[in-house]
């Protein structure tokens, strides 16, 4: 289901794949992300072609421009993991990670998820608005990471 909203600011916020500057994300996320350094641009369209949910942040006051990224892998049904979320520099304090956060947290495909995850390094404070807490059972958690 793609959802677009858009407010009296002129930044849209959209679900809607076929709007994104694919090139553009890319480049933010692997130029200005420490998670992202070594990901490639296949790699990087492949996840976005298969994630279950993408947000997309534009500035219609520049040809709606790309401003914010972020998506969500997932199966609907039990597990998501958000991931790749930014705000361009120049547009942060503007509200827009929580506008973005909202629509995830409240997108129709993710209700009734048992577990919903992210990584972060700095955002505790933004996530934790939204029940984002540190796992219970973390010591049982593993992973393969190849960085």
């Amino acid at each position: 289901m793609n959802r677009t909203k858009t407010n009296t600011s002129g930044v849209m916020i959209s679900t809607d794949k076929s709007l994104l500057d694919l090139p553009f994300a890319y480049r933010y996320l692997h130029e200005h992300m420490y998670w992202a350094k070594n990901l490639t641009f296949d790699a990087f369209e492949r996840a976005v072609a298969h994630s279950a949910v993408v947000v997309g942040t534009y500035d219609s006051s520049v040809n709606g421009r790309l401003i914010g990224f972020a998506r969500v892998v997932s199966d609907c049904a039990t597990f998501a993991y958000l991931t790749d979320v930014f705000v361009v520099s120049k547009f942060r304090g503007q509200g827009l990670s929580k506008r973005m956060m909202e629509i995830i947290v409240n997108h129709p495909d993710l209700q009734g998820l048992r577990r919903f995850l992210l990584v972060t390094e700095d955002a505790q404070e933004l996530y934790a608005k939204f029940g984002f807490e540190l796992p219970k059972d973390g010591a049982n958690w593993m992973q393969i990471y190849k960085g």
